[in-house]
C-alpha cells in the first residue's frame, strides 16, 4: 500500500517559526525523544510522568496487578509489562535512536549482548535522557487526570501528584490538590502495553481454572508442576512458553494464525504443544482445540496483546477507539480535527519502536513551530478515508489498522521527507529484515547466533559521526 499516494510528500516551508508551550504525557521512549525533538525546535516543553523515573515500560518491577486477567476498570495499574527474563528481539544497532546510538557501554551494570536484556534498555533510554537534558523537563510522580480542549483551541491539562503504596504500585494521592494548566498542545506518549486484549473462549465463564495475562507475568516458577495453555503467537507467547516449559508440567500454545489441523511438538522440549486456536472450554476443566486435541489444564494465559487506551483523554467524541482502531488519525498521528494541537506517538506496531518515535517527533515539532506545514482537514480526512478502504480491500481486520510491519521503512521514510531529514539507513532496514528472518528460522538461538556481521560494521562505521557513540 502507498502510503503517501495522496498527499505526496512536501518539502519544509519558509514560514516565521513559532514556539509553543506543549505538554507531553509520558516519559517512556517516546516521551523522551518527543520532548528532545520539541526543545530542539525551541517549544516550551513540559513532560508527565506517573513515575519517579524515566523509561515507561521498561521499568522492570516484580509486583503484578491484583486482578490477574486485568479487566477491573478499578484496579490498581501496574505500567510495566516486562518478565524477567526478557531479552530484546531486535539487535541492539537497530534499535536504537538515531543520532543516538544503542552501543555496548562502560559499566559494571551493563548488558554487552546484541540482544540484551530489559534493565540495559532501561539504562540506554536514561544514558539518552542524561545526554540530552530531558529529564528537567520532566515533573515525575505526577498523574495526568484529564486532558480536554478549551473554547479558544488550547488545553486544559489537569494533574495531581502521585505515590506509591507498599506494593511500588502507583496510586494517587487522596488529598493532593488539582493542578490546572493551560498549554498550546499535548503530545500523547503514554503507551499501549497497560490495557490487555483478553481472547473470546466459548466456555470459559464455567469453566474452573485460572486465567492470565501476560501483562502480569514475571517468573516461571508459580507455574511448576501446572499445565499451561498459552494464546498467541507474538514475541510474547514465543517467550513465555519457552520459559516456563523447564518447570511446567506441560505447555500447550494456541494460536489464530495457523491451520486448525496444526498439532506439533516443539523439538527441543518433552512438554512443549503447538495447537491451532481453542474452540471450548468444558467445565470439567478440559480445553478443546480446533484440531481436535484436549487438554485437562490448570491455566490459561492470554499472550493476546493490548488495548488503545486513554481515560485522561476528553475529544468531545472526535477521536475514538474502535476494535483497537484509534480515529481518525492522519498517518497514524493527527486528528485532522484536532491538528496540530494534538497528536499521538507510538500507535503503530510491528515496528523498529525508537526510531519510528523519533521521525514521528521530529514531523510533530516542525509541524507546531510552523516550519512544516500540514494538508488541509479536508484532505487529511480523504487520505484516512482511502486508508481504511485499502485495508477493507485487503481483508485486513479493522483491529490491524496500526499493524504496519513491513511498510514501516516507507513510513519512516515519509516522515524524514517531511522533516527534510535523513531516512532509515540502508543498514538498518537490512539488519531488520535479516534479524526477522533469523527469528523466525531460529527461534531458540536468534538472539545469540546471526549472521549479519556486515551489517554490524556498517552500522558501528556510521555510529563514528555521532559523538555520544565515537568517544566510547
Amino acid at each position: 500500500m502507498n502510503i503517501s499516494a495522496i498527499n505526496p510528500a512536501m518539502p519544509p516551508t519558509t514560514l516565521s517559526v513559532k514556539s509553543r508551550h506543549v505538554a507531553v504525557i509520558g516519559a517512556g521512549a517516546a516521551g523522551l525523544v518527543a520532548a528532545r525533538e520539541l526543545r530542539r525546535e525551541g517549544h516550551s516543553v513540559v513532560v508527565f510522568e506517573r513515575g519517579h523515573e524515566v523509561g515507561g515500560t521498561w521499568v522492570y518491577t516484580p509486583q503484578v496487578e491484583p486482578d490477574p486477567l486485568g479487566l477491573d476498570p478499578n484496579r490498581p495499574i501496574i505500567h510495566s509489562s516486562l518478565y524477567s527474563s526478557l531479552r530484546t528481539n531486535l539487535p541492539r544497532e537497530a534499535m536504537g535512536y538515531m543520532d543516538f546510538p544503542f552501543v555496548t557501554r562502560p559499566g559494571e551494570n551493563r548488558d554487552p549482548r546484541r540482544y540484551p536484556g530489559h534493565r540495559e534498555v532501561l539504562l540506554y533510554l536514561k544514558d539518552f535522557a542524561r545526554e540530552f537534558g530531558v529529564e528537567e523537563m520532566v515533573r515525575f510522580e505526577t498523574d495526568v487526570i484529564k486532558v480536554g480542549i478549551l473554547g479558544d483551541g488550547k488545553w486544559k491539562v489537569r494533574s495531581k501528584k502521585s505515590s506509591f503504596n507498599d506494593n511500588n504500585e502507583i496510586i494517587s494521592k487522596s488529598n493532593a490538590e488539582f493542578d490546572d494548566e493551560i498549554y498550546d498542545a499535548v503530545v500523547v506518549c503514554n503507551g499501549h502495553y497497560t490495557e490487555p486484549r483478553i481472547a473470546d473462549i466459548p466456555g470459559i465463564n464455567l469453566w474452573p481454572g485460572k486465567q492470565m495475562h501476560s501483562h502480569n507475568y514475571r517468573i516461571p516458577e508459580p507455574f511448576r508442576d501446572q499445565v499451561v495453555i498459552v494464546i498467541g503467537s507474538s514475541a510474547s507467547a514465543v517467550d513465555i512458553c519457552r520459559d516456563i516449559a523447564p518447570v511446567a508440567k506441560e505447555v500447550h500454545v494456541a494460536s489464530r494464525s495457523v491451520a486448525d489441523e496444526t498439532y506439533m511438538k516443539q523439538p527441543g522440549y518433552d512438554n512443549l504443544w503447538f495447537h491451532s486456536m481453542i474452540d471450548h472450554a468444558h467445565e470439567d476443566g478440559m480445553v478443546v482445540f480446533r484440531n481436535g486435541k484436549t487438554v485437562l489444564a490448570d491455566l490459561i494465559m492470554h499472550c493476546t496483546g493490548y488495548k488503545y487506551h486513554f481515560p485522561f483523554l476528553d475529544t468531545k467524541g472526535i477521536v475514538t477507539v474502535d476494535d483497537n482502531r484509534l480515529g481518525p488519525l492522519y498517518k497514524h498521528v493527527f486528528p485532522p480535527a484536532l491538528a496540530p494541537y494534538l497528536s499521538f506517538i507510538g500507535i503503530p506496531w510491528k515496528i523498529v519502536p525508537f526510531p519510528l518515535f523519533e521521525f514521528q517527533s521530529k514531523w510533530i515539532a516542525g509541524i507546531l513551530s510552523g516550519r512544516i506545514t500540514l494538508p488541509s482537514q479536508k484532505e487529511m480526512m480523504e487520505d484516512i478515508q482511502a486508508f481504511y478502504s485499502a485495508l477493507e480491500d485487503s481483508s485486513i481486520p479493522k483491529r490491524y489498522t496500526h499493524c504496519i510491519g513491513q511498510s514501516q521503512v516507507e513510513y519512516n521514510n515519509w516522515l524524514a521527507t517531511q522533516c527534510g531529514c535523513q531516512g532509515v539507513e540502508k543498514w538498518r532496514e537490512a539488519m531488520y529484515s535479516m534479524a526477522s528472518e533469523n527469528r523466525r528460522l531460529l527461534p531458540e538461538m536468534y538472539r545469540d547466533e546471526w549472521d549479519d556481521h556486515h551489517l554490524v560494521s556498517e552500522a558501528y562505521e556510521d555510529f563514528i559521526k555521532y559523538p555520544s557513540a565515537s568517544n566510547l
